[in-house]
């Protein structure tokens, strides 16, 4: 018979936990949280030390009274919610429910759910953790405070339904701040000389580099003109070669923002879909005949340290797999990129090295098979050794101008053999650029050269990976943070995504013109970001949670004040659009909503009447030949193109199609665009032709 009670949050962990522990013990879920602060009313006493009122989470009664059925029957009872603030705050929670003695060893905390890591954890239980329930109840409260005093006074002053949150307007404003530079940004004039030159059979390029002896930078047609001038008898030769060794090093194992990042990057997967997979991974993964194994550490960390077992176990397999030349001597070290890192937890890296993505791939969903993979394969790649590059830098005299052509070539892979990290750039990989072999004195047979005009460009719009790291660089927000504002910014509709990049809404723009005058310290950064080590502070038991509160509201109460007396009411209107209302003949008007603009009846509520706005592309339908493609929005925001007379015509495409036909066989063109650049391509046959893009600065 079962003598001691287990509580974690999900029935999942509790189903691989209760396999581990075996019979003597009842593991139970507490499905997340069970008391929270009230939703109708601000529920913090502010007179009385921020005391928060904490009631039962609506729907958690039946959860609540199963627990308690069950600690009436065992001698001990156990919390082993997640390591992390919010598990210590419900652990904290459920023993004011359940009537466990503070004082008592009661809290069981694991960083990856394996036997042998739950086993040990039992061994060595704890008391709760006030130092951490606190930093949870601060920012709980604090955010409490800013929302629930705000949002409100929004509501009377602009639009019912607004909101204003801590981290979430910060990272707001961000976008904004990016869309307003974008918008001032004023292009410069500059140019480029590329010459296409031979040696034997092999063909290469080469830069404009110098000219006189001396770097210049070409910034009017003229100068190029001039340039080429000066060259048209002289004879490009090889001026001087110069080649060296280069070594390139692996990324860290991942932390929970660089996860997201790489995530977004190589997988395509939204900040919440990679936080949500990745639970599942650690949560566990039924593999057959081995049973439910939580299959990485737990994914909400910010450190890059790895634990020496696990560091045994890469190598063992590193050596096993590819020999001595990848496994370094010594183990690979990693140091905290941020200040405000904590280092309680490891990386998230796979809970067995010898647990290869291909071993668990039948038993796993597609989501999770390539989270898990980029996982083993980033935190394998980190303890493997450099590559080894040979890099040759090539100068070629014409007339009095240089050319350079860079190249380089892999002579050993190290970690590359396993995994090369992604970036925000769009950079193709450079490493394996080839340059044929070049002698000093050499002449080259010049195959053609390209003057070319470019306009400098402004900052690009934030992606999701961008965002991520701008927030974690700055300081706002922490690992367990980052995918809950990215989709309240989105689900408020603040922002949109257009070509999966954030622009601010006119609702979005409005909310920060709106508050930025009464609340600067909230919307900004600095101040934002010694908030949250004040709260770090707080977990670490340096700083009494009340005192950072006390300090916040003093403020923050005076400002409020002046914001409900000052503010002016904006009355956001209606504008009334060309269309009538096919239900009830009234004229439809412009709202806002999560996606942007929407038209809706005049007459609501007594109509509720409403269709998306459809952008006409100018591409007659390639299917019905009667209809126009417009651009649509999915229900989760996903730009497509379907025809404009749907349903009777059902034609629908995620890329945009294009007004001109295949030139080959006549068939319908559509845009394909990535990291790299865009191309049209052919829907019937092998036909694909460069875009020439015209840069707004918006690519990453």
């Amino acid at each position: 018979m079962a003598d001691s009670l287990v509580i974690v949050e999900s029935p999942a962990k509790a189903k691989t936990i209760g396999k581990y522990l075996g019979s003597k013990y009842i593991v139970k879920a507490s499905m997340g949280h069970v008391r929270d602060l009230p939703k109708s009313q601000i529920g913090v006493e502010v007179e009385n030390d921020f005391s928060p009122k904490y009631i039962t989470i609506r729907g958690k009664g039946s959860v609540l009274k199963e627990l308690k059925d069950a600690s009436k029957k065992v001698k001990k009872i156990y919390l082993a919610a997640d390591p992390d603030r919010e598990g210590e705050a419900i652990a904290w929670h459920l023993a004011h429910v359940l009537d466990v003695d503070q004082t008592e060893t009661c809290r069981v905390v694991f960083n990856e759910i394996t036997k042998q890591a739950v086993k040990d954890a039992f061994k060595t239980p704890r008391q709760i953790n006030m130092d951490l329930v606190n930093a949870q109840q601060a920012r709980r409260i604090l955010d409490r405070l800013v929302g629930y005093k705000v949002s409100p006074l929004l509501w009377k002053k602009i639009k019912k339904g607004m909101s204003f949150g801590r981290v979430q307007s910060v990272a707001l404003k961000i976008i904004l701040d990016r869309e307003n530079e974008i918008s001032e940004f004023v292009p410069e004039e500059y140019w480029s000389i590329t010459a296409k030159l031979k040696t034997g059979d092999s063909a290469f390029e080469a830069k404009f580099h110098q000219f006189q002896g001396q770097k210049l930078e070409l910034q009017s047609e003229q100068q190029v003109q001039e340039i080429l001038k000066s060259m048209e008898k002289a004879k490009f030769s090889v001026a001087e070669v110069k080649e060296k060794e280069r070594l390139r090093h692996p990324a860290a194992p991942f932390t929970t923002s660089s996860l997201q990042q790489e995530a977004a990057r190589k997988l395509n997967f939204r900040a919440a879909k990679t936080m949500s997979v990745a639970q599942q991974l650690y949560e566990g993964v039924d593999l057959g005949k081995e049973g439910t194994v939580g299959l990485i550490t737990y994914m909400r960390t910010d450190s890059t340290r790895i634990a020496a077992s696990a560091q045994e176990e890469a190598k063992e397999y590193i050596l096993g797999k590819f020999g001595e030349a990848f496994a370094p001597e010594t183990p690979r070290q990693y140091s905290k990129k941020a200040a405000s890192a904590q280092d309680a937890h490891e990386a998230i890296r796979p809970t067995s090295a010898m647990r290869d993505p291909e071993s668990v791939k039948e038993f796993t969903s597609r989501d999770q098979y390539r989270l898990y993979k980029l996982i083993w394969d980033r935190f394998m790649a980190s303890q493997m050794t450099s590559a080894v590059l040979d890099t040759l830098s090539v100068d070629i005299a014409v007339g009095e101008a240089t050319f350079r052509a860079v190249g380089s070539k892999i002579r050993f892979p190290g970690f590359m053999k396993v995994y090369v990290e992604g970036n925000d750039d769009g950079n193709a990989n450079e490493d394996d650029k080839f340059l044929p072999p070049l002698q000093k004195g050499e002449v080259l047979v010049k195959e053609s050269i390209e003057p070319k005009q470019h306009f400098t460009q402004p900052p690009p719009r934030y992606t999701e990976a961008r965002l991520v790291k701008t927030l974690e660089e700055l300081g706002i927000g922490r690992p367990s943070t980052y995918a809950p504002t990215l989709e309240t910014i989105q689900k408020r509709g603040y922002v949109a995504i257009e070509e999966k990049k954030f622009m601010p809404t006119e609702l979005g723009e409005l909310l920060i013109e709106q508050t930025e005058q009464f609340f600067p310290e909230i919307l900004d950064v600095e101040f934002t970001a010694h908030m949250e080590e004040d709260l770090d502070h707080v977990e670490e038991g340096s700083e009494d949670w009340v005192r950072v509160l006390g300090e916040f509201y003093e403020s923050f109460e005076k400002r409020l004040r002046v914001a409900e007396e000052e503010m002016k009411e904006v009355e956001i209107e209606d504008e009334v659009s060309d269309e009538i209302c096919e239900k009830c003949g009234k004229p439809m008007v412009y709202k806002l909503g999560r996606f942007g603009k929407f038209l809706a009846c005049s007459g609501f509520p007594d109509c509720r009447n409403t269709k998306p706005i459809v952008k006409d592309i100018g591409v007659t339908c390639p299917k019905c030949k009667e209809g126009h493609v417009v651009e649509r929005r999915s229900k989760k925001g996903r730009v497509f193109y379907g025809c404009d007379r749907y349903p009777e015509c059902d034609f629908v495409s995620w890329d945009k199609p294009s007004p001109k036909p295949c030139p080959k066989c006549g068939s319908l063109l559509v845009e394909k665009r990535n990291k790299q650049g865009g191309k049209l391509q052919c829907t019937a046959c092998d036909f694909v032709e460069a875009i020439e893009d015209n840069d707004d600065g918006t690519d990453d």
